[in-house]
């Protein structure tokens, strides 16, 4: 299809001698209609060329070449330029694109680019609970969408399987492991346990002495502790893959922490060499002022044992190995921040290519809360995710009973939309904000939610069962698609392509799920302004293929958010 943006954006730059990537950048598609199509804020070239908004955009339309056949129309308003496409030739072009292309909006955009994803990365024999959310949808997301758009994507569930916190377990089990059977309920076993022994480390200085001896012993191969390690590795990982079943989630990798147990020597010895590791009270630390950062990055502690930025600078030097990537992005909490700016800058001292360095990535996240507080899990205050995926499906499962009880694969159906909505509400706003939890906004049918898009998906495949029939696209007469409902419509469709680039752009899912909440609500209006099975065939046809067309870019949009569309509700 024909790039709009592209083409207005040479023109501009033809016309101010400023390169055509800058021009993109700056060009906006108005709320408005009545604005056009397109619009660029000439006051962004203002202090560059050393004049007002407005004569820059009188100059620019001077020199403009109106091609009818793409851009109809330049209006100059204020300091902007308003540019109108011409919508005969976009509605059929998207006609044709949706017809001769099965996965609509994919693109070899990404050119292979090499992009590794770090997400969800739970903690062994710690419940997976309703925080763990945010990394697991927000990373199968960006997973889903960079794949689309052509790039190499490997996701990876950098798994929490190392640390003190397994010292703390082990002393735990040493004192109470009989106490438990670790079968029925193992998570909620080791989370007692886990509980437990953090509430005698705070009273027994002893306690805490052995817990951080207990996990010198595991680094350094003691089979008892490797033997008890192990042991909540499987019992975790049962549960993980459970919940990731629900969501649908899948990686390339599970490396986790302990993956890099045999590689954290070779980046001590690296960094030791480079001259930047120095020795502060028996630790070993990297001093980070000179990059503007006041707090050092600890390596080694005092006791000998590695810390998490160590084994982060090992899964860095392995990475660029075994992936040669561009992006490393690293989906995890904005509570982190300091630490990755401290891995990062670390980073610079292992002697890798510039490229490396310069692909890493914090991908930070607000929390999530409940109308009730904070959670912990050193306290045992949290909800398993398990736990509410399942009471979303029940909370469904009641709405159909009430509102249609007769419908077929009703269990199958409370499936998709309670988990849907659950993964919408995680992605409908933008990731750096705090969420709070709220049953009554994440299950509302006429809400910008989840269950709102699949309702309207519905919609569209009633509307296609009625018809009985489906028009080609060579029999549609796109001046029947004129109208303000089906050109806000046609509008929409057009940018599903340029929505997802504007999501890796940022590294923002919400985009999208925006996106598709603006498509639900213009169909909705279409579709009450207009009478779709109608007596005049040629209009007929036109409005079912607009809706087959909406239909198709609803479901592939929920579907690179990780959220299934039920065809009944």
């Amino acid at each position: 299809m024909v790039s709009y943006k592209s083409k207005i954006s040479e023109q501009i730059a033809k016309a101010t001698n400023i390169p055509q990537e800058e021009i993109e950048k700056y060009i906006e598609i108005p709320k408005d209609m009545a604005n056009g199509d397109y619009a660029f804020p000439c006051f962004k070239l203002a202090k560059t060329l050393k004049k007002s908004p407005i004569v820059i955009a009188n100059e620019i339309k001077q020199e403009f070449q109106i091609e009818e056949d793409i851009i109809s129309k330049v209006e100059v308003v204020g300091g902007y330029l308003n540019f109108f496409v011409n919508k005969l030739n976009k509605t059929k072009q998207i006609i044709e694109e949706m017809a001769n292309n099965e996965q609509y909006g994919k693109s070899n955009f990404g050119k292979g680019t090499n992009i590794i994803v770090e997400f969800s990365s739970p903690n062994i024999a710690k419940p997976f609970h309703i925080g763990h959310l945010r990394t697991t949808g927000i990373g199968q997301a960006l997973y889903n969408i960079y794949k689309f758009l052509g790039y190499n994507v490997i996701g990876i569930n950098h798994l929490g399987d190392y640390g003190t916190q397994f010292g703390k377990m082990i002393e735990g089990y040493k004192k109470w492991g009989s106490e438990y059977s670790f079968k029925e309920h193992p998570i909620d076993d080791l989370l007692d346990l886990y509980v437990r022994i953090n509430e005698l480390c705070k009273n027994d200085e002893n306690v805490l002495n052995e817990c951080r001896e207990n996990f010198k012993k595991l680094e350094n191969g003691d089979k008892y502790c490797i033997e008890i390690w192990k042991k909540f590795k499987e019992l975790s990982l049962q549960e993980f893959q459970r919940i990731y079943n629900m969501l649908g989630t899948t990686f390339d990798s599970w490396n986790g922490e302990a993956f890099y147990t045999d590689k954290m020597p070779e980046v001590i010895d690296i960094l030791q060499k480079s001259g930047h590791l120095v020795e502060s009270n028996g630790a070993k630390i990297i001093n980070l002022e000179d990059q503007n950062i006041s707090t050092p990055c600890m390596i080694v502690k005092s006791n000998g044992s590695t810390t998490y930025g160590t084994r982060d600078l090992a899964a860095i030097l392995y990475r660029a190995r075994t992936y040669d990537f561009d992006k490393c992005l690293y989906v995890v909490g904005s509570e982190q921040d300091l630490h990755f700016r401290q891995v990062f800058g670390s980073a610079r001292y292992l002697g890798l290519d510039e490229k490396y360095i310069k692909g890493l990535e914090h991908i930070s996240y607000g929390m999530i809360r409940l109308e009730t507080g904070k959670m912990s899990t050193r306290e045992g205050t949290l909800i398993k995710l398990e736990d509410l995926l399942n009471e979303a499906i029940s909370r469904v499962d009641k709405i159909l009973e009430e509102k249609n009880p007769d419908v077929e694969n009703k269990e199958d159906i409370a499936r998709k939309v309670g988990i849907g909505a659950v993964v919408f509400n995680n992605l409908a706003t933008s990731r750096v904000k705090d969420q709070i939890f709220k049953w009554e906004e994440v299950l509302n049918f006429q809400g910008e939610t989840g269950p709102y898009i699949q309702y309207t998906y519905v919609r569209t495949q009633s509307v296609l069962n009625k018809a009985q029939y489906m028009p080609k696209a060579e029999e549609i007469n796109i001046n029947n698609l004129q109208d303000k409902y089906s050109q806000n419509i046609i509008n929409i469709i057009y940018n599903f392509e340029e929505t997802l680039k504007q999501v890796v752009y940022k590294n923002e899912p919400s985009i999208l799920a925006r996106y598709l909440i603006d498509l639900a609500k213009s169909y909705s209006l279409f579709y009450n302004e207009n009478k779709i099975i109608c007596n005049e065939k040629e209009i007929q046809n036109a409005r079912i293929y607009l809706t087959y067309m909406v239909g198709k870019v609803l479901k592939q949009g929920a579907k690179l958010l990780g959220i299934e569309m039920p065809e009944k509700m």
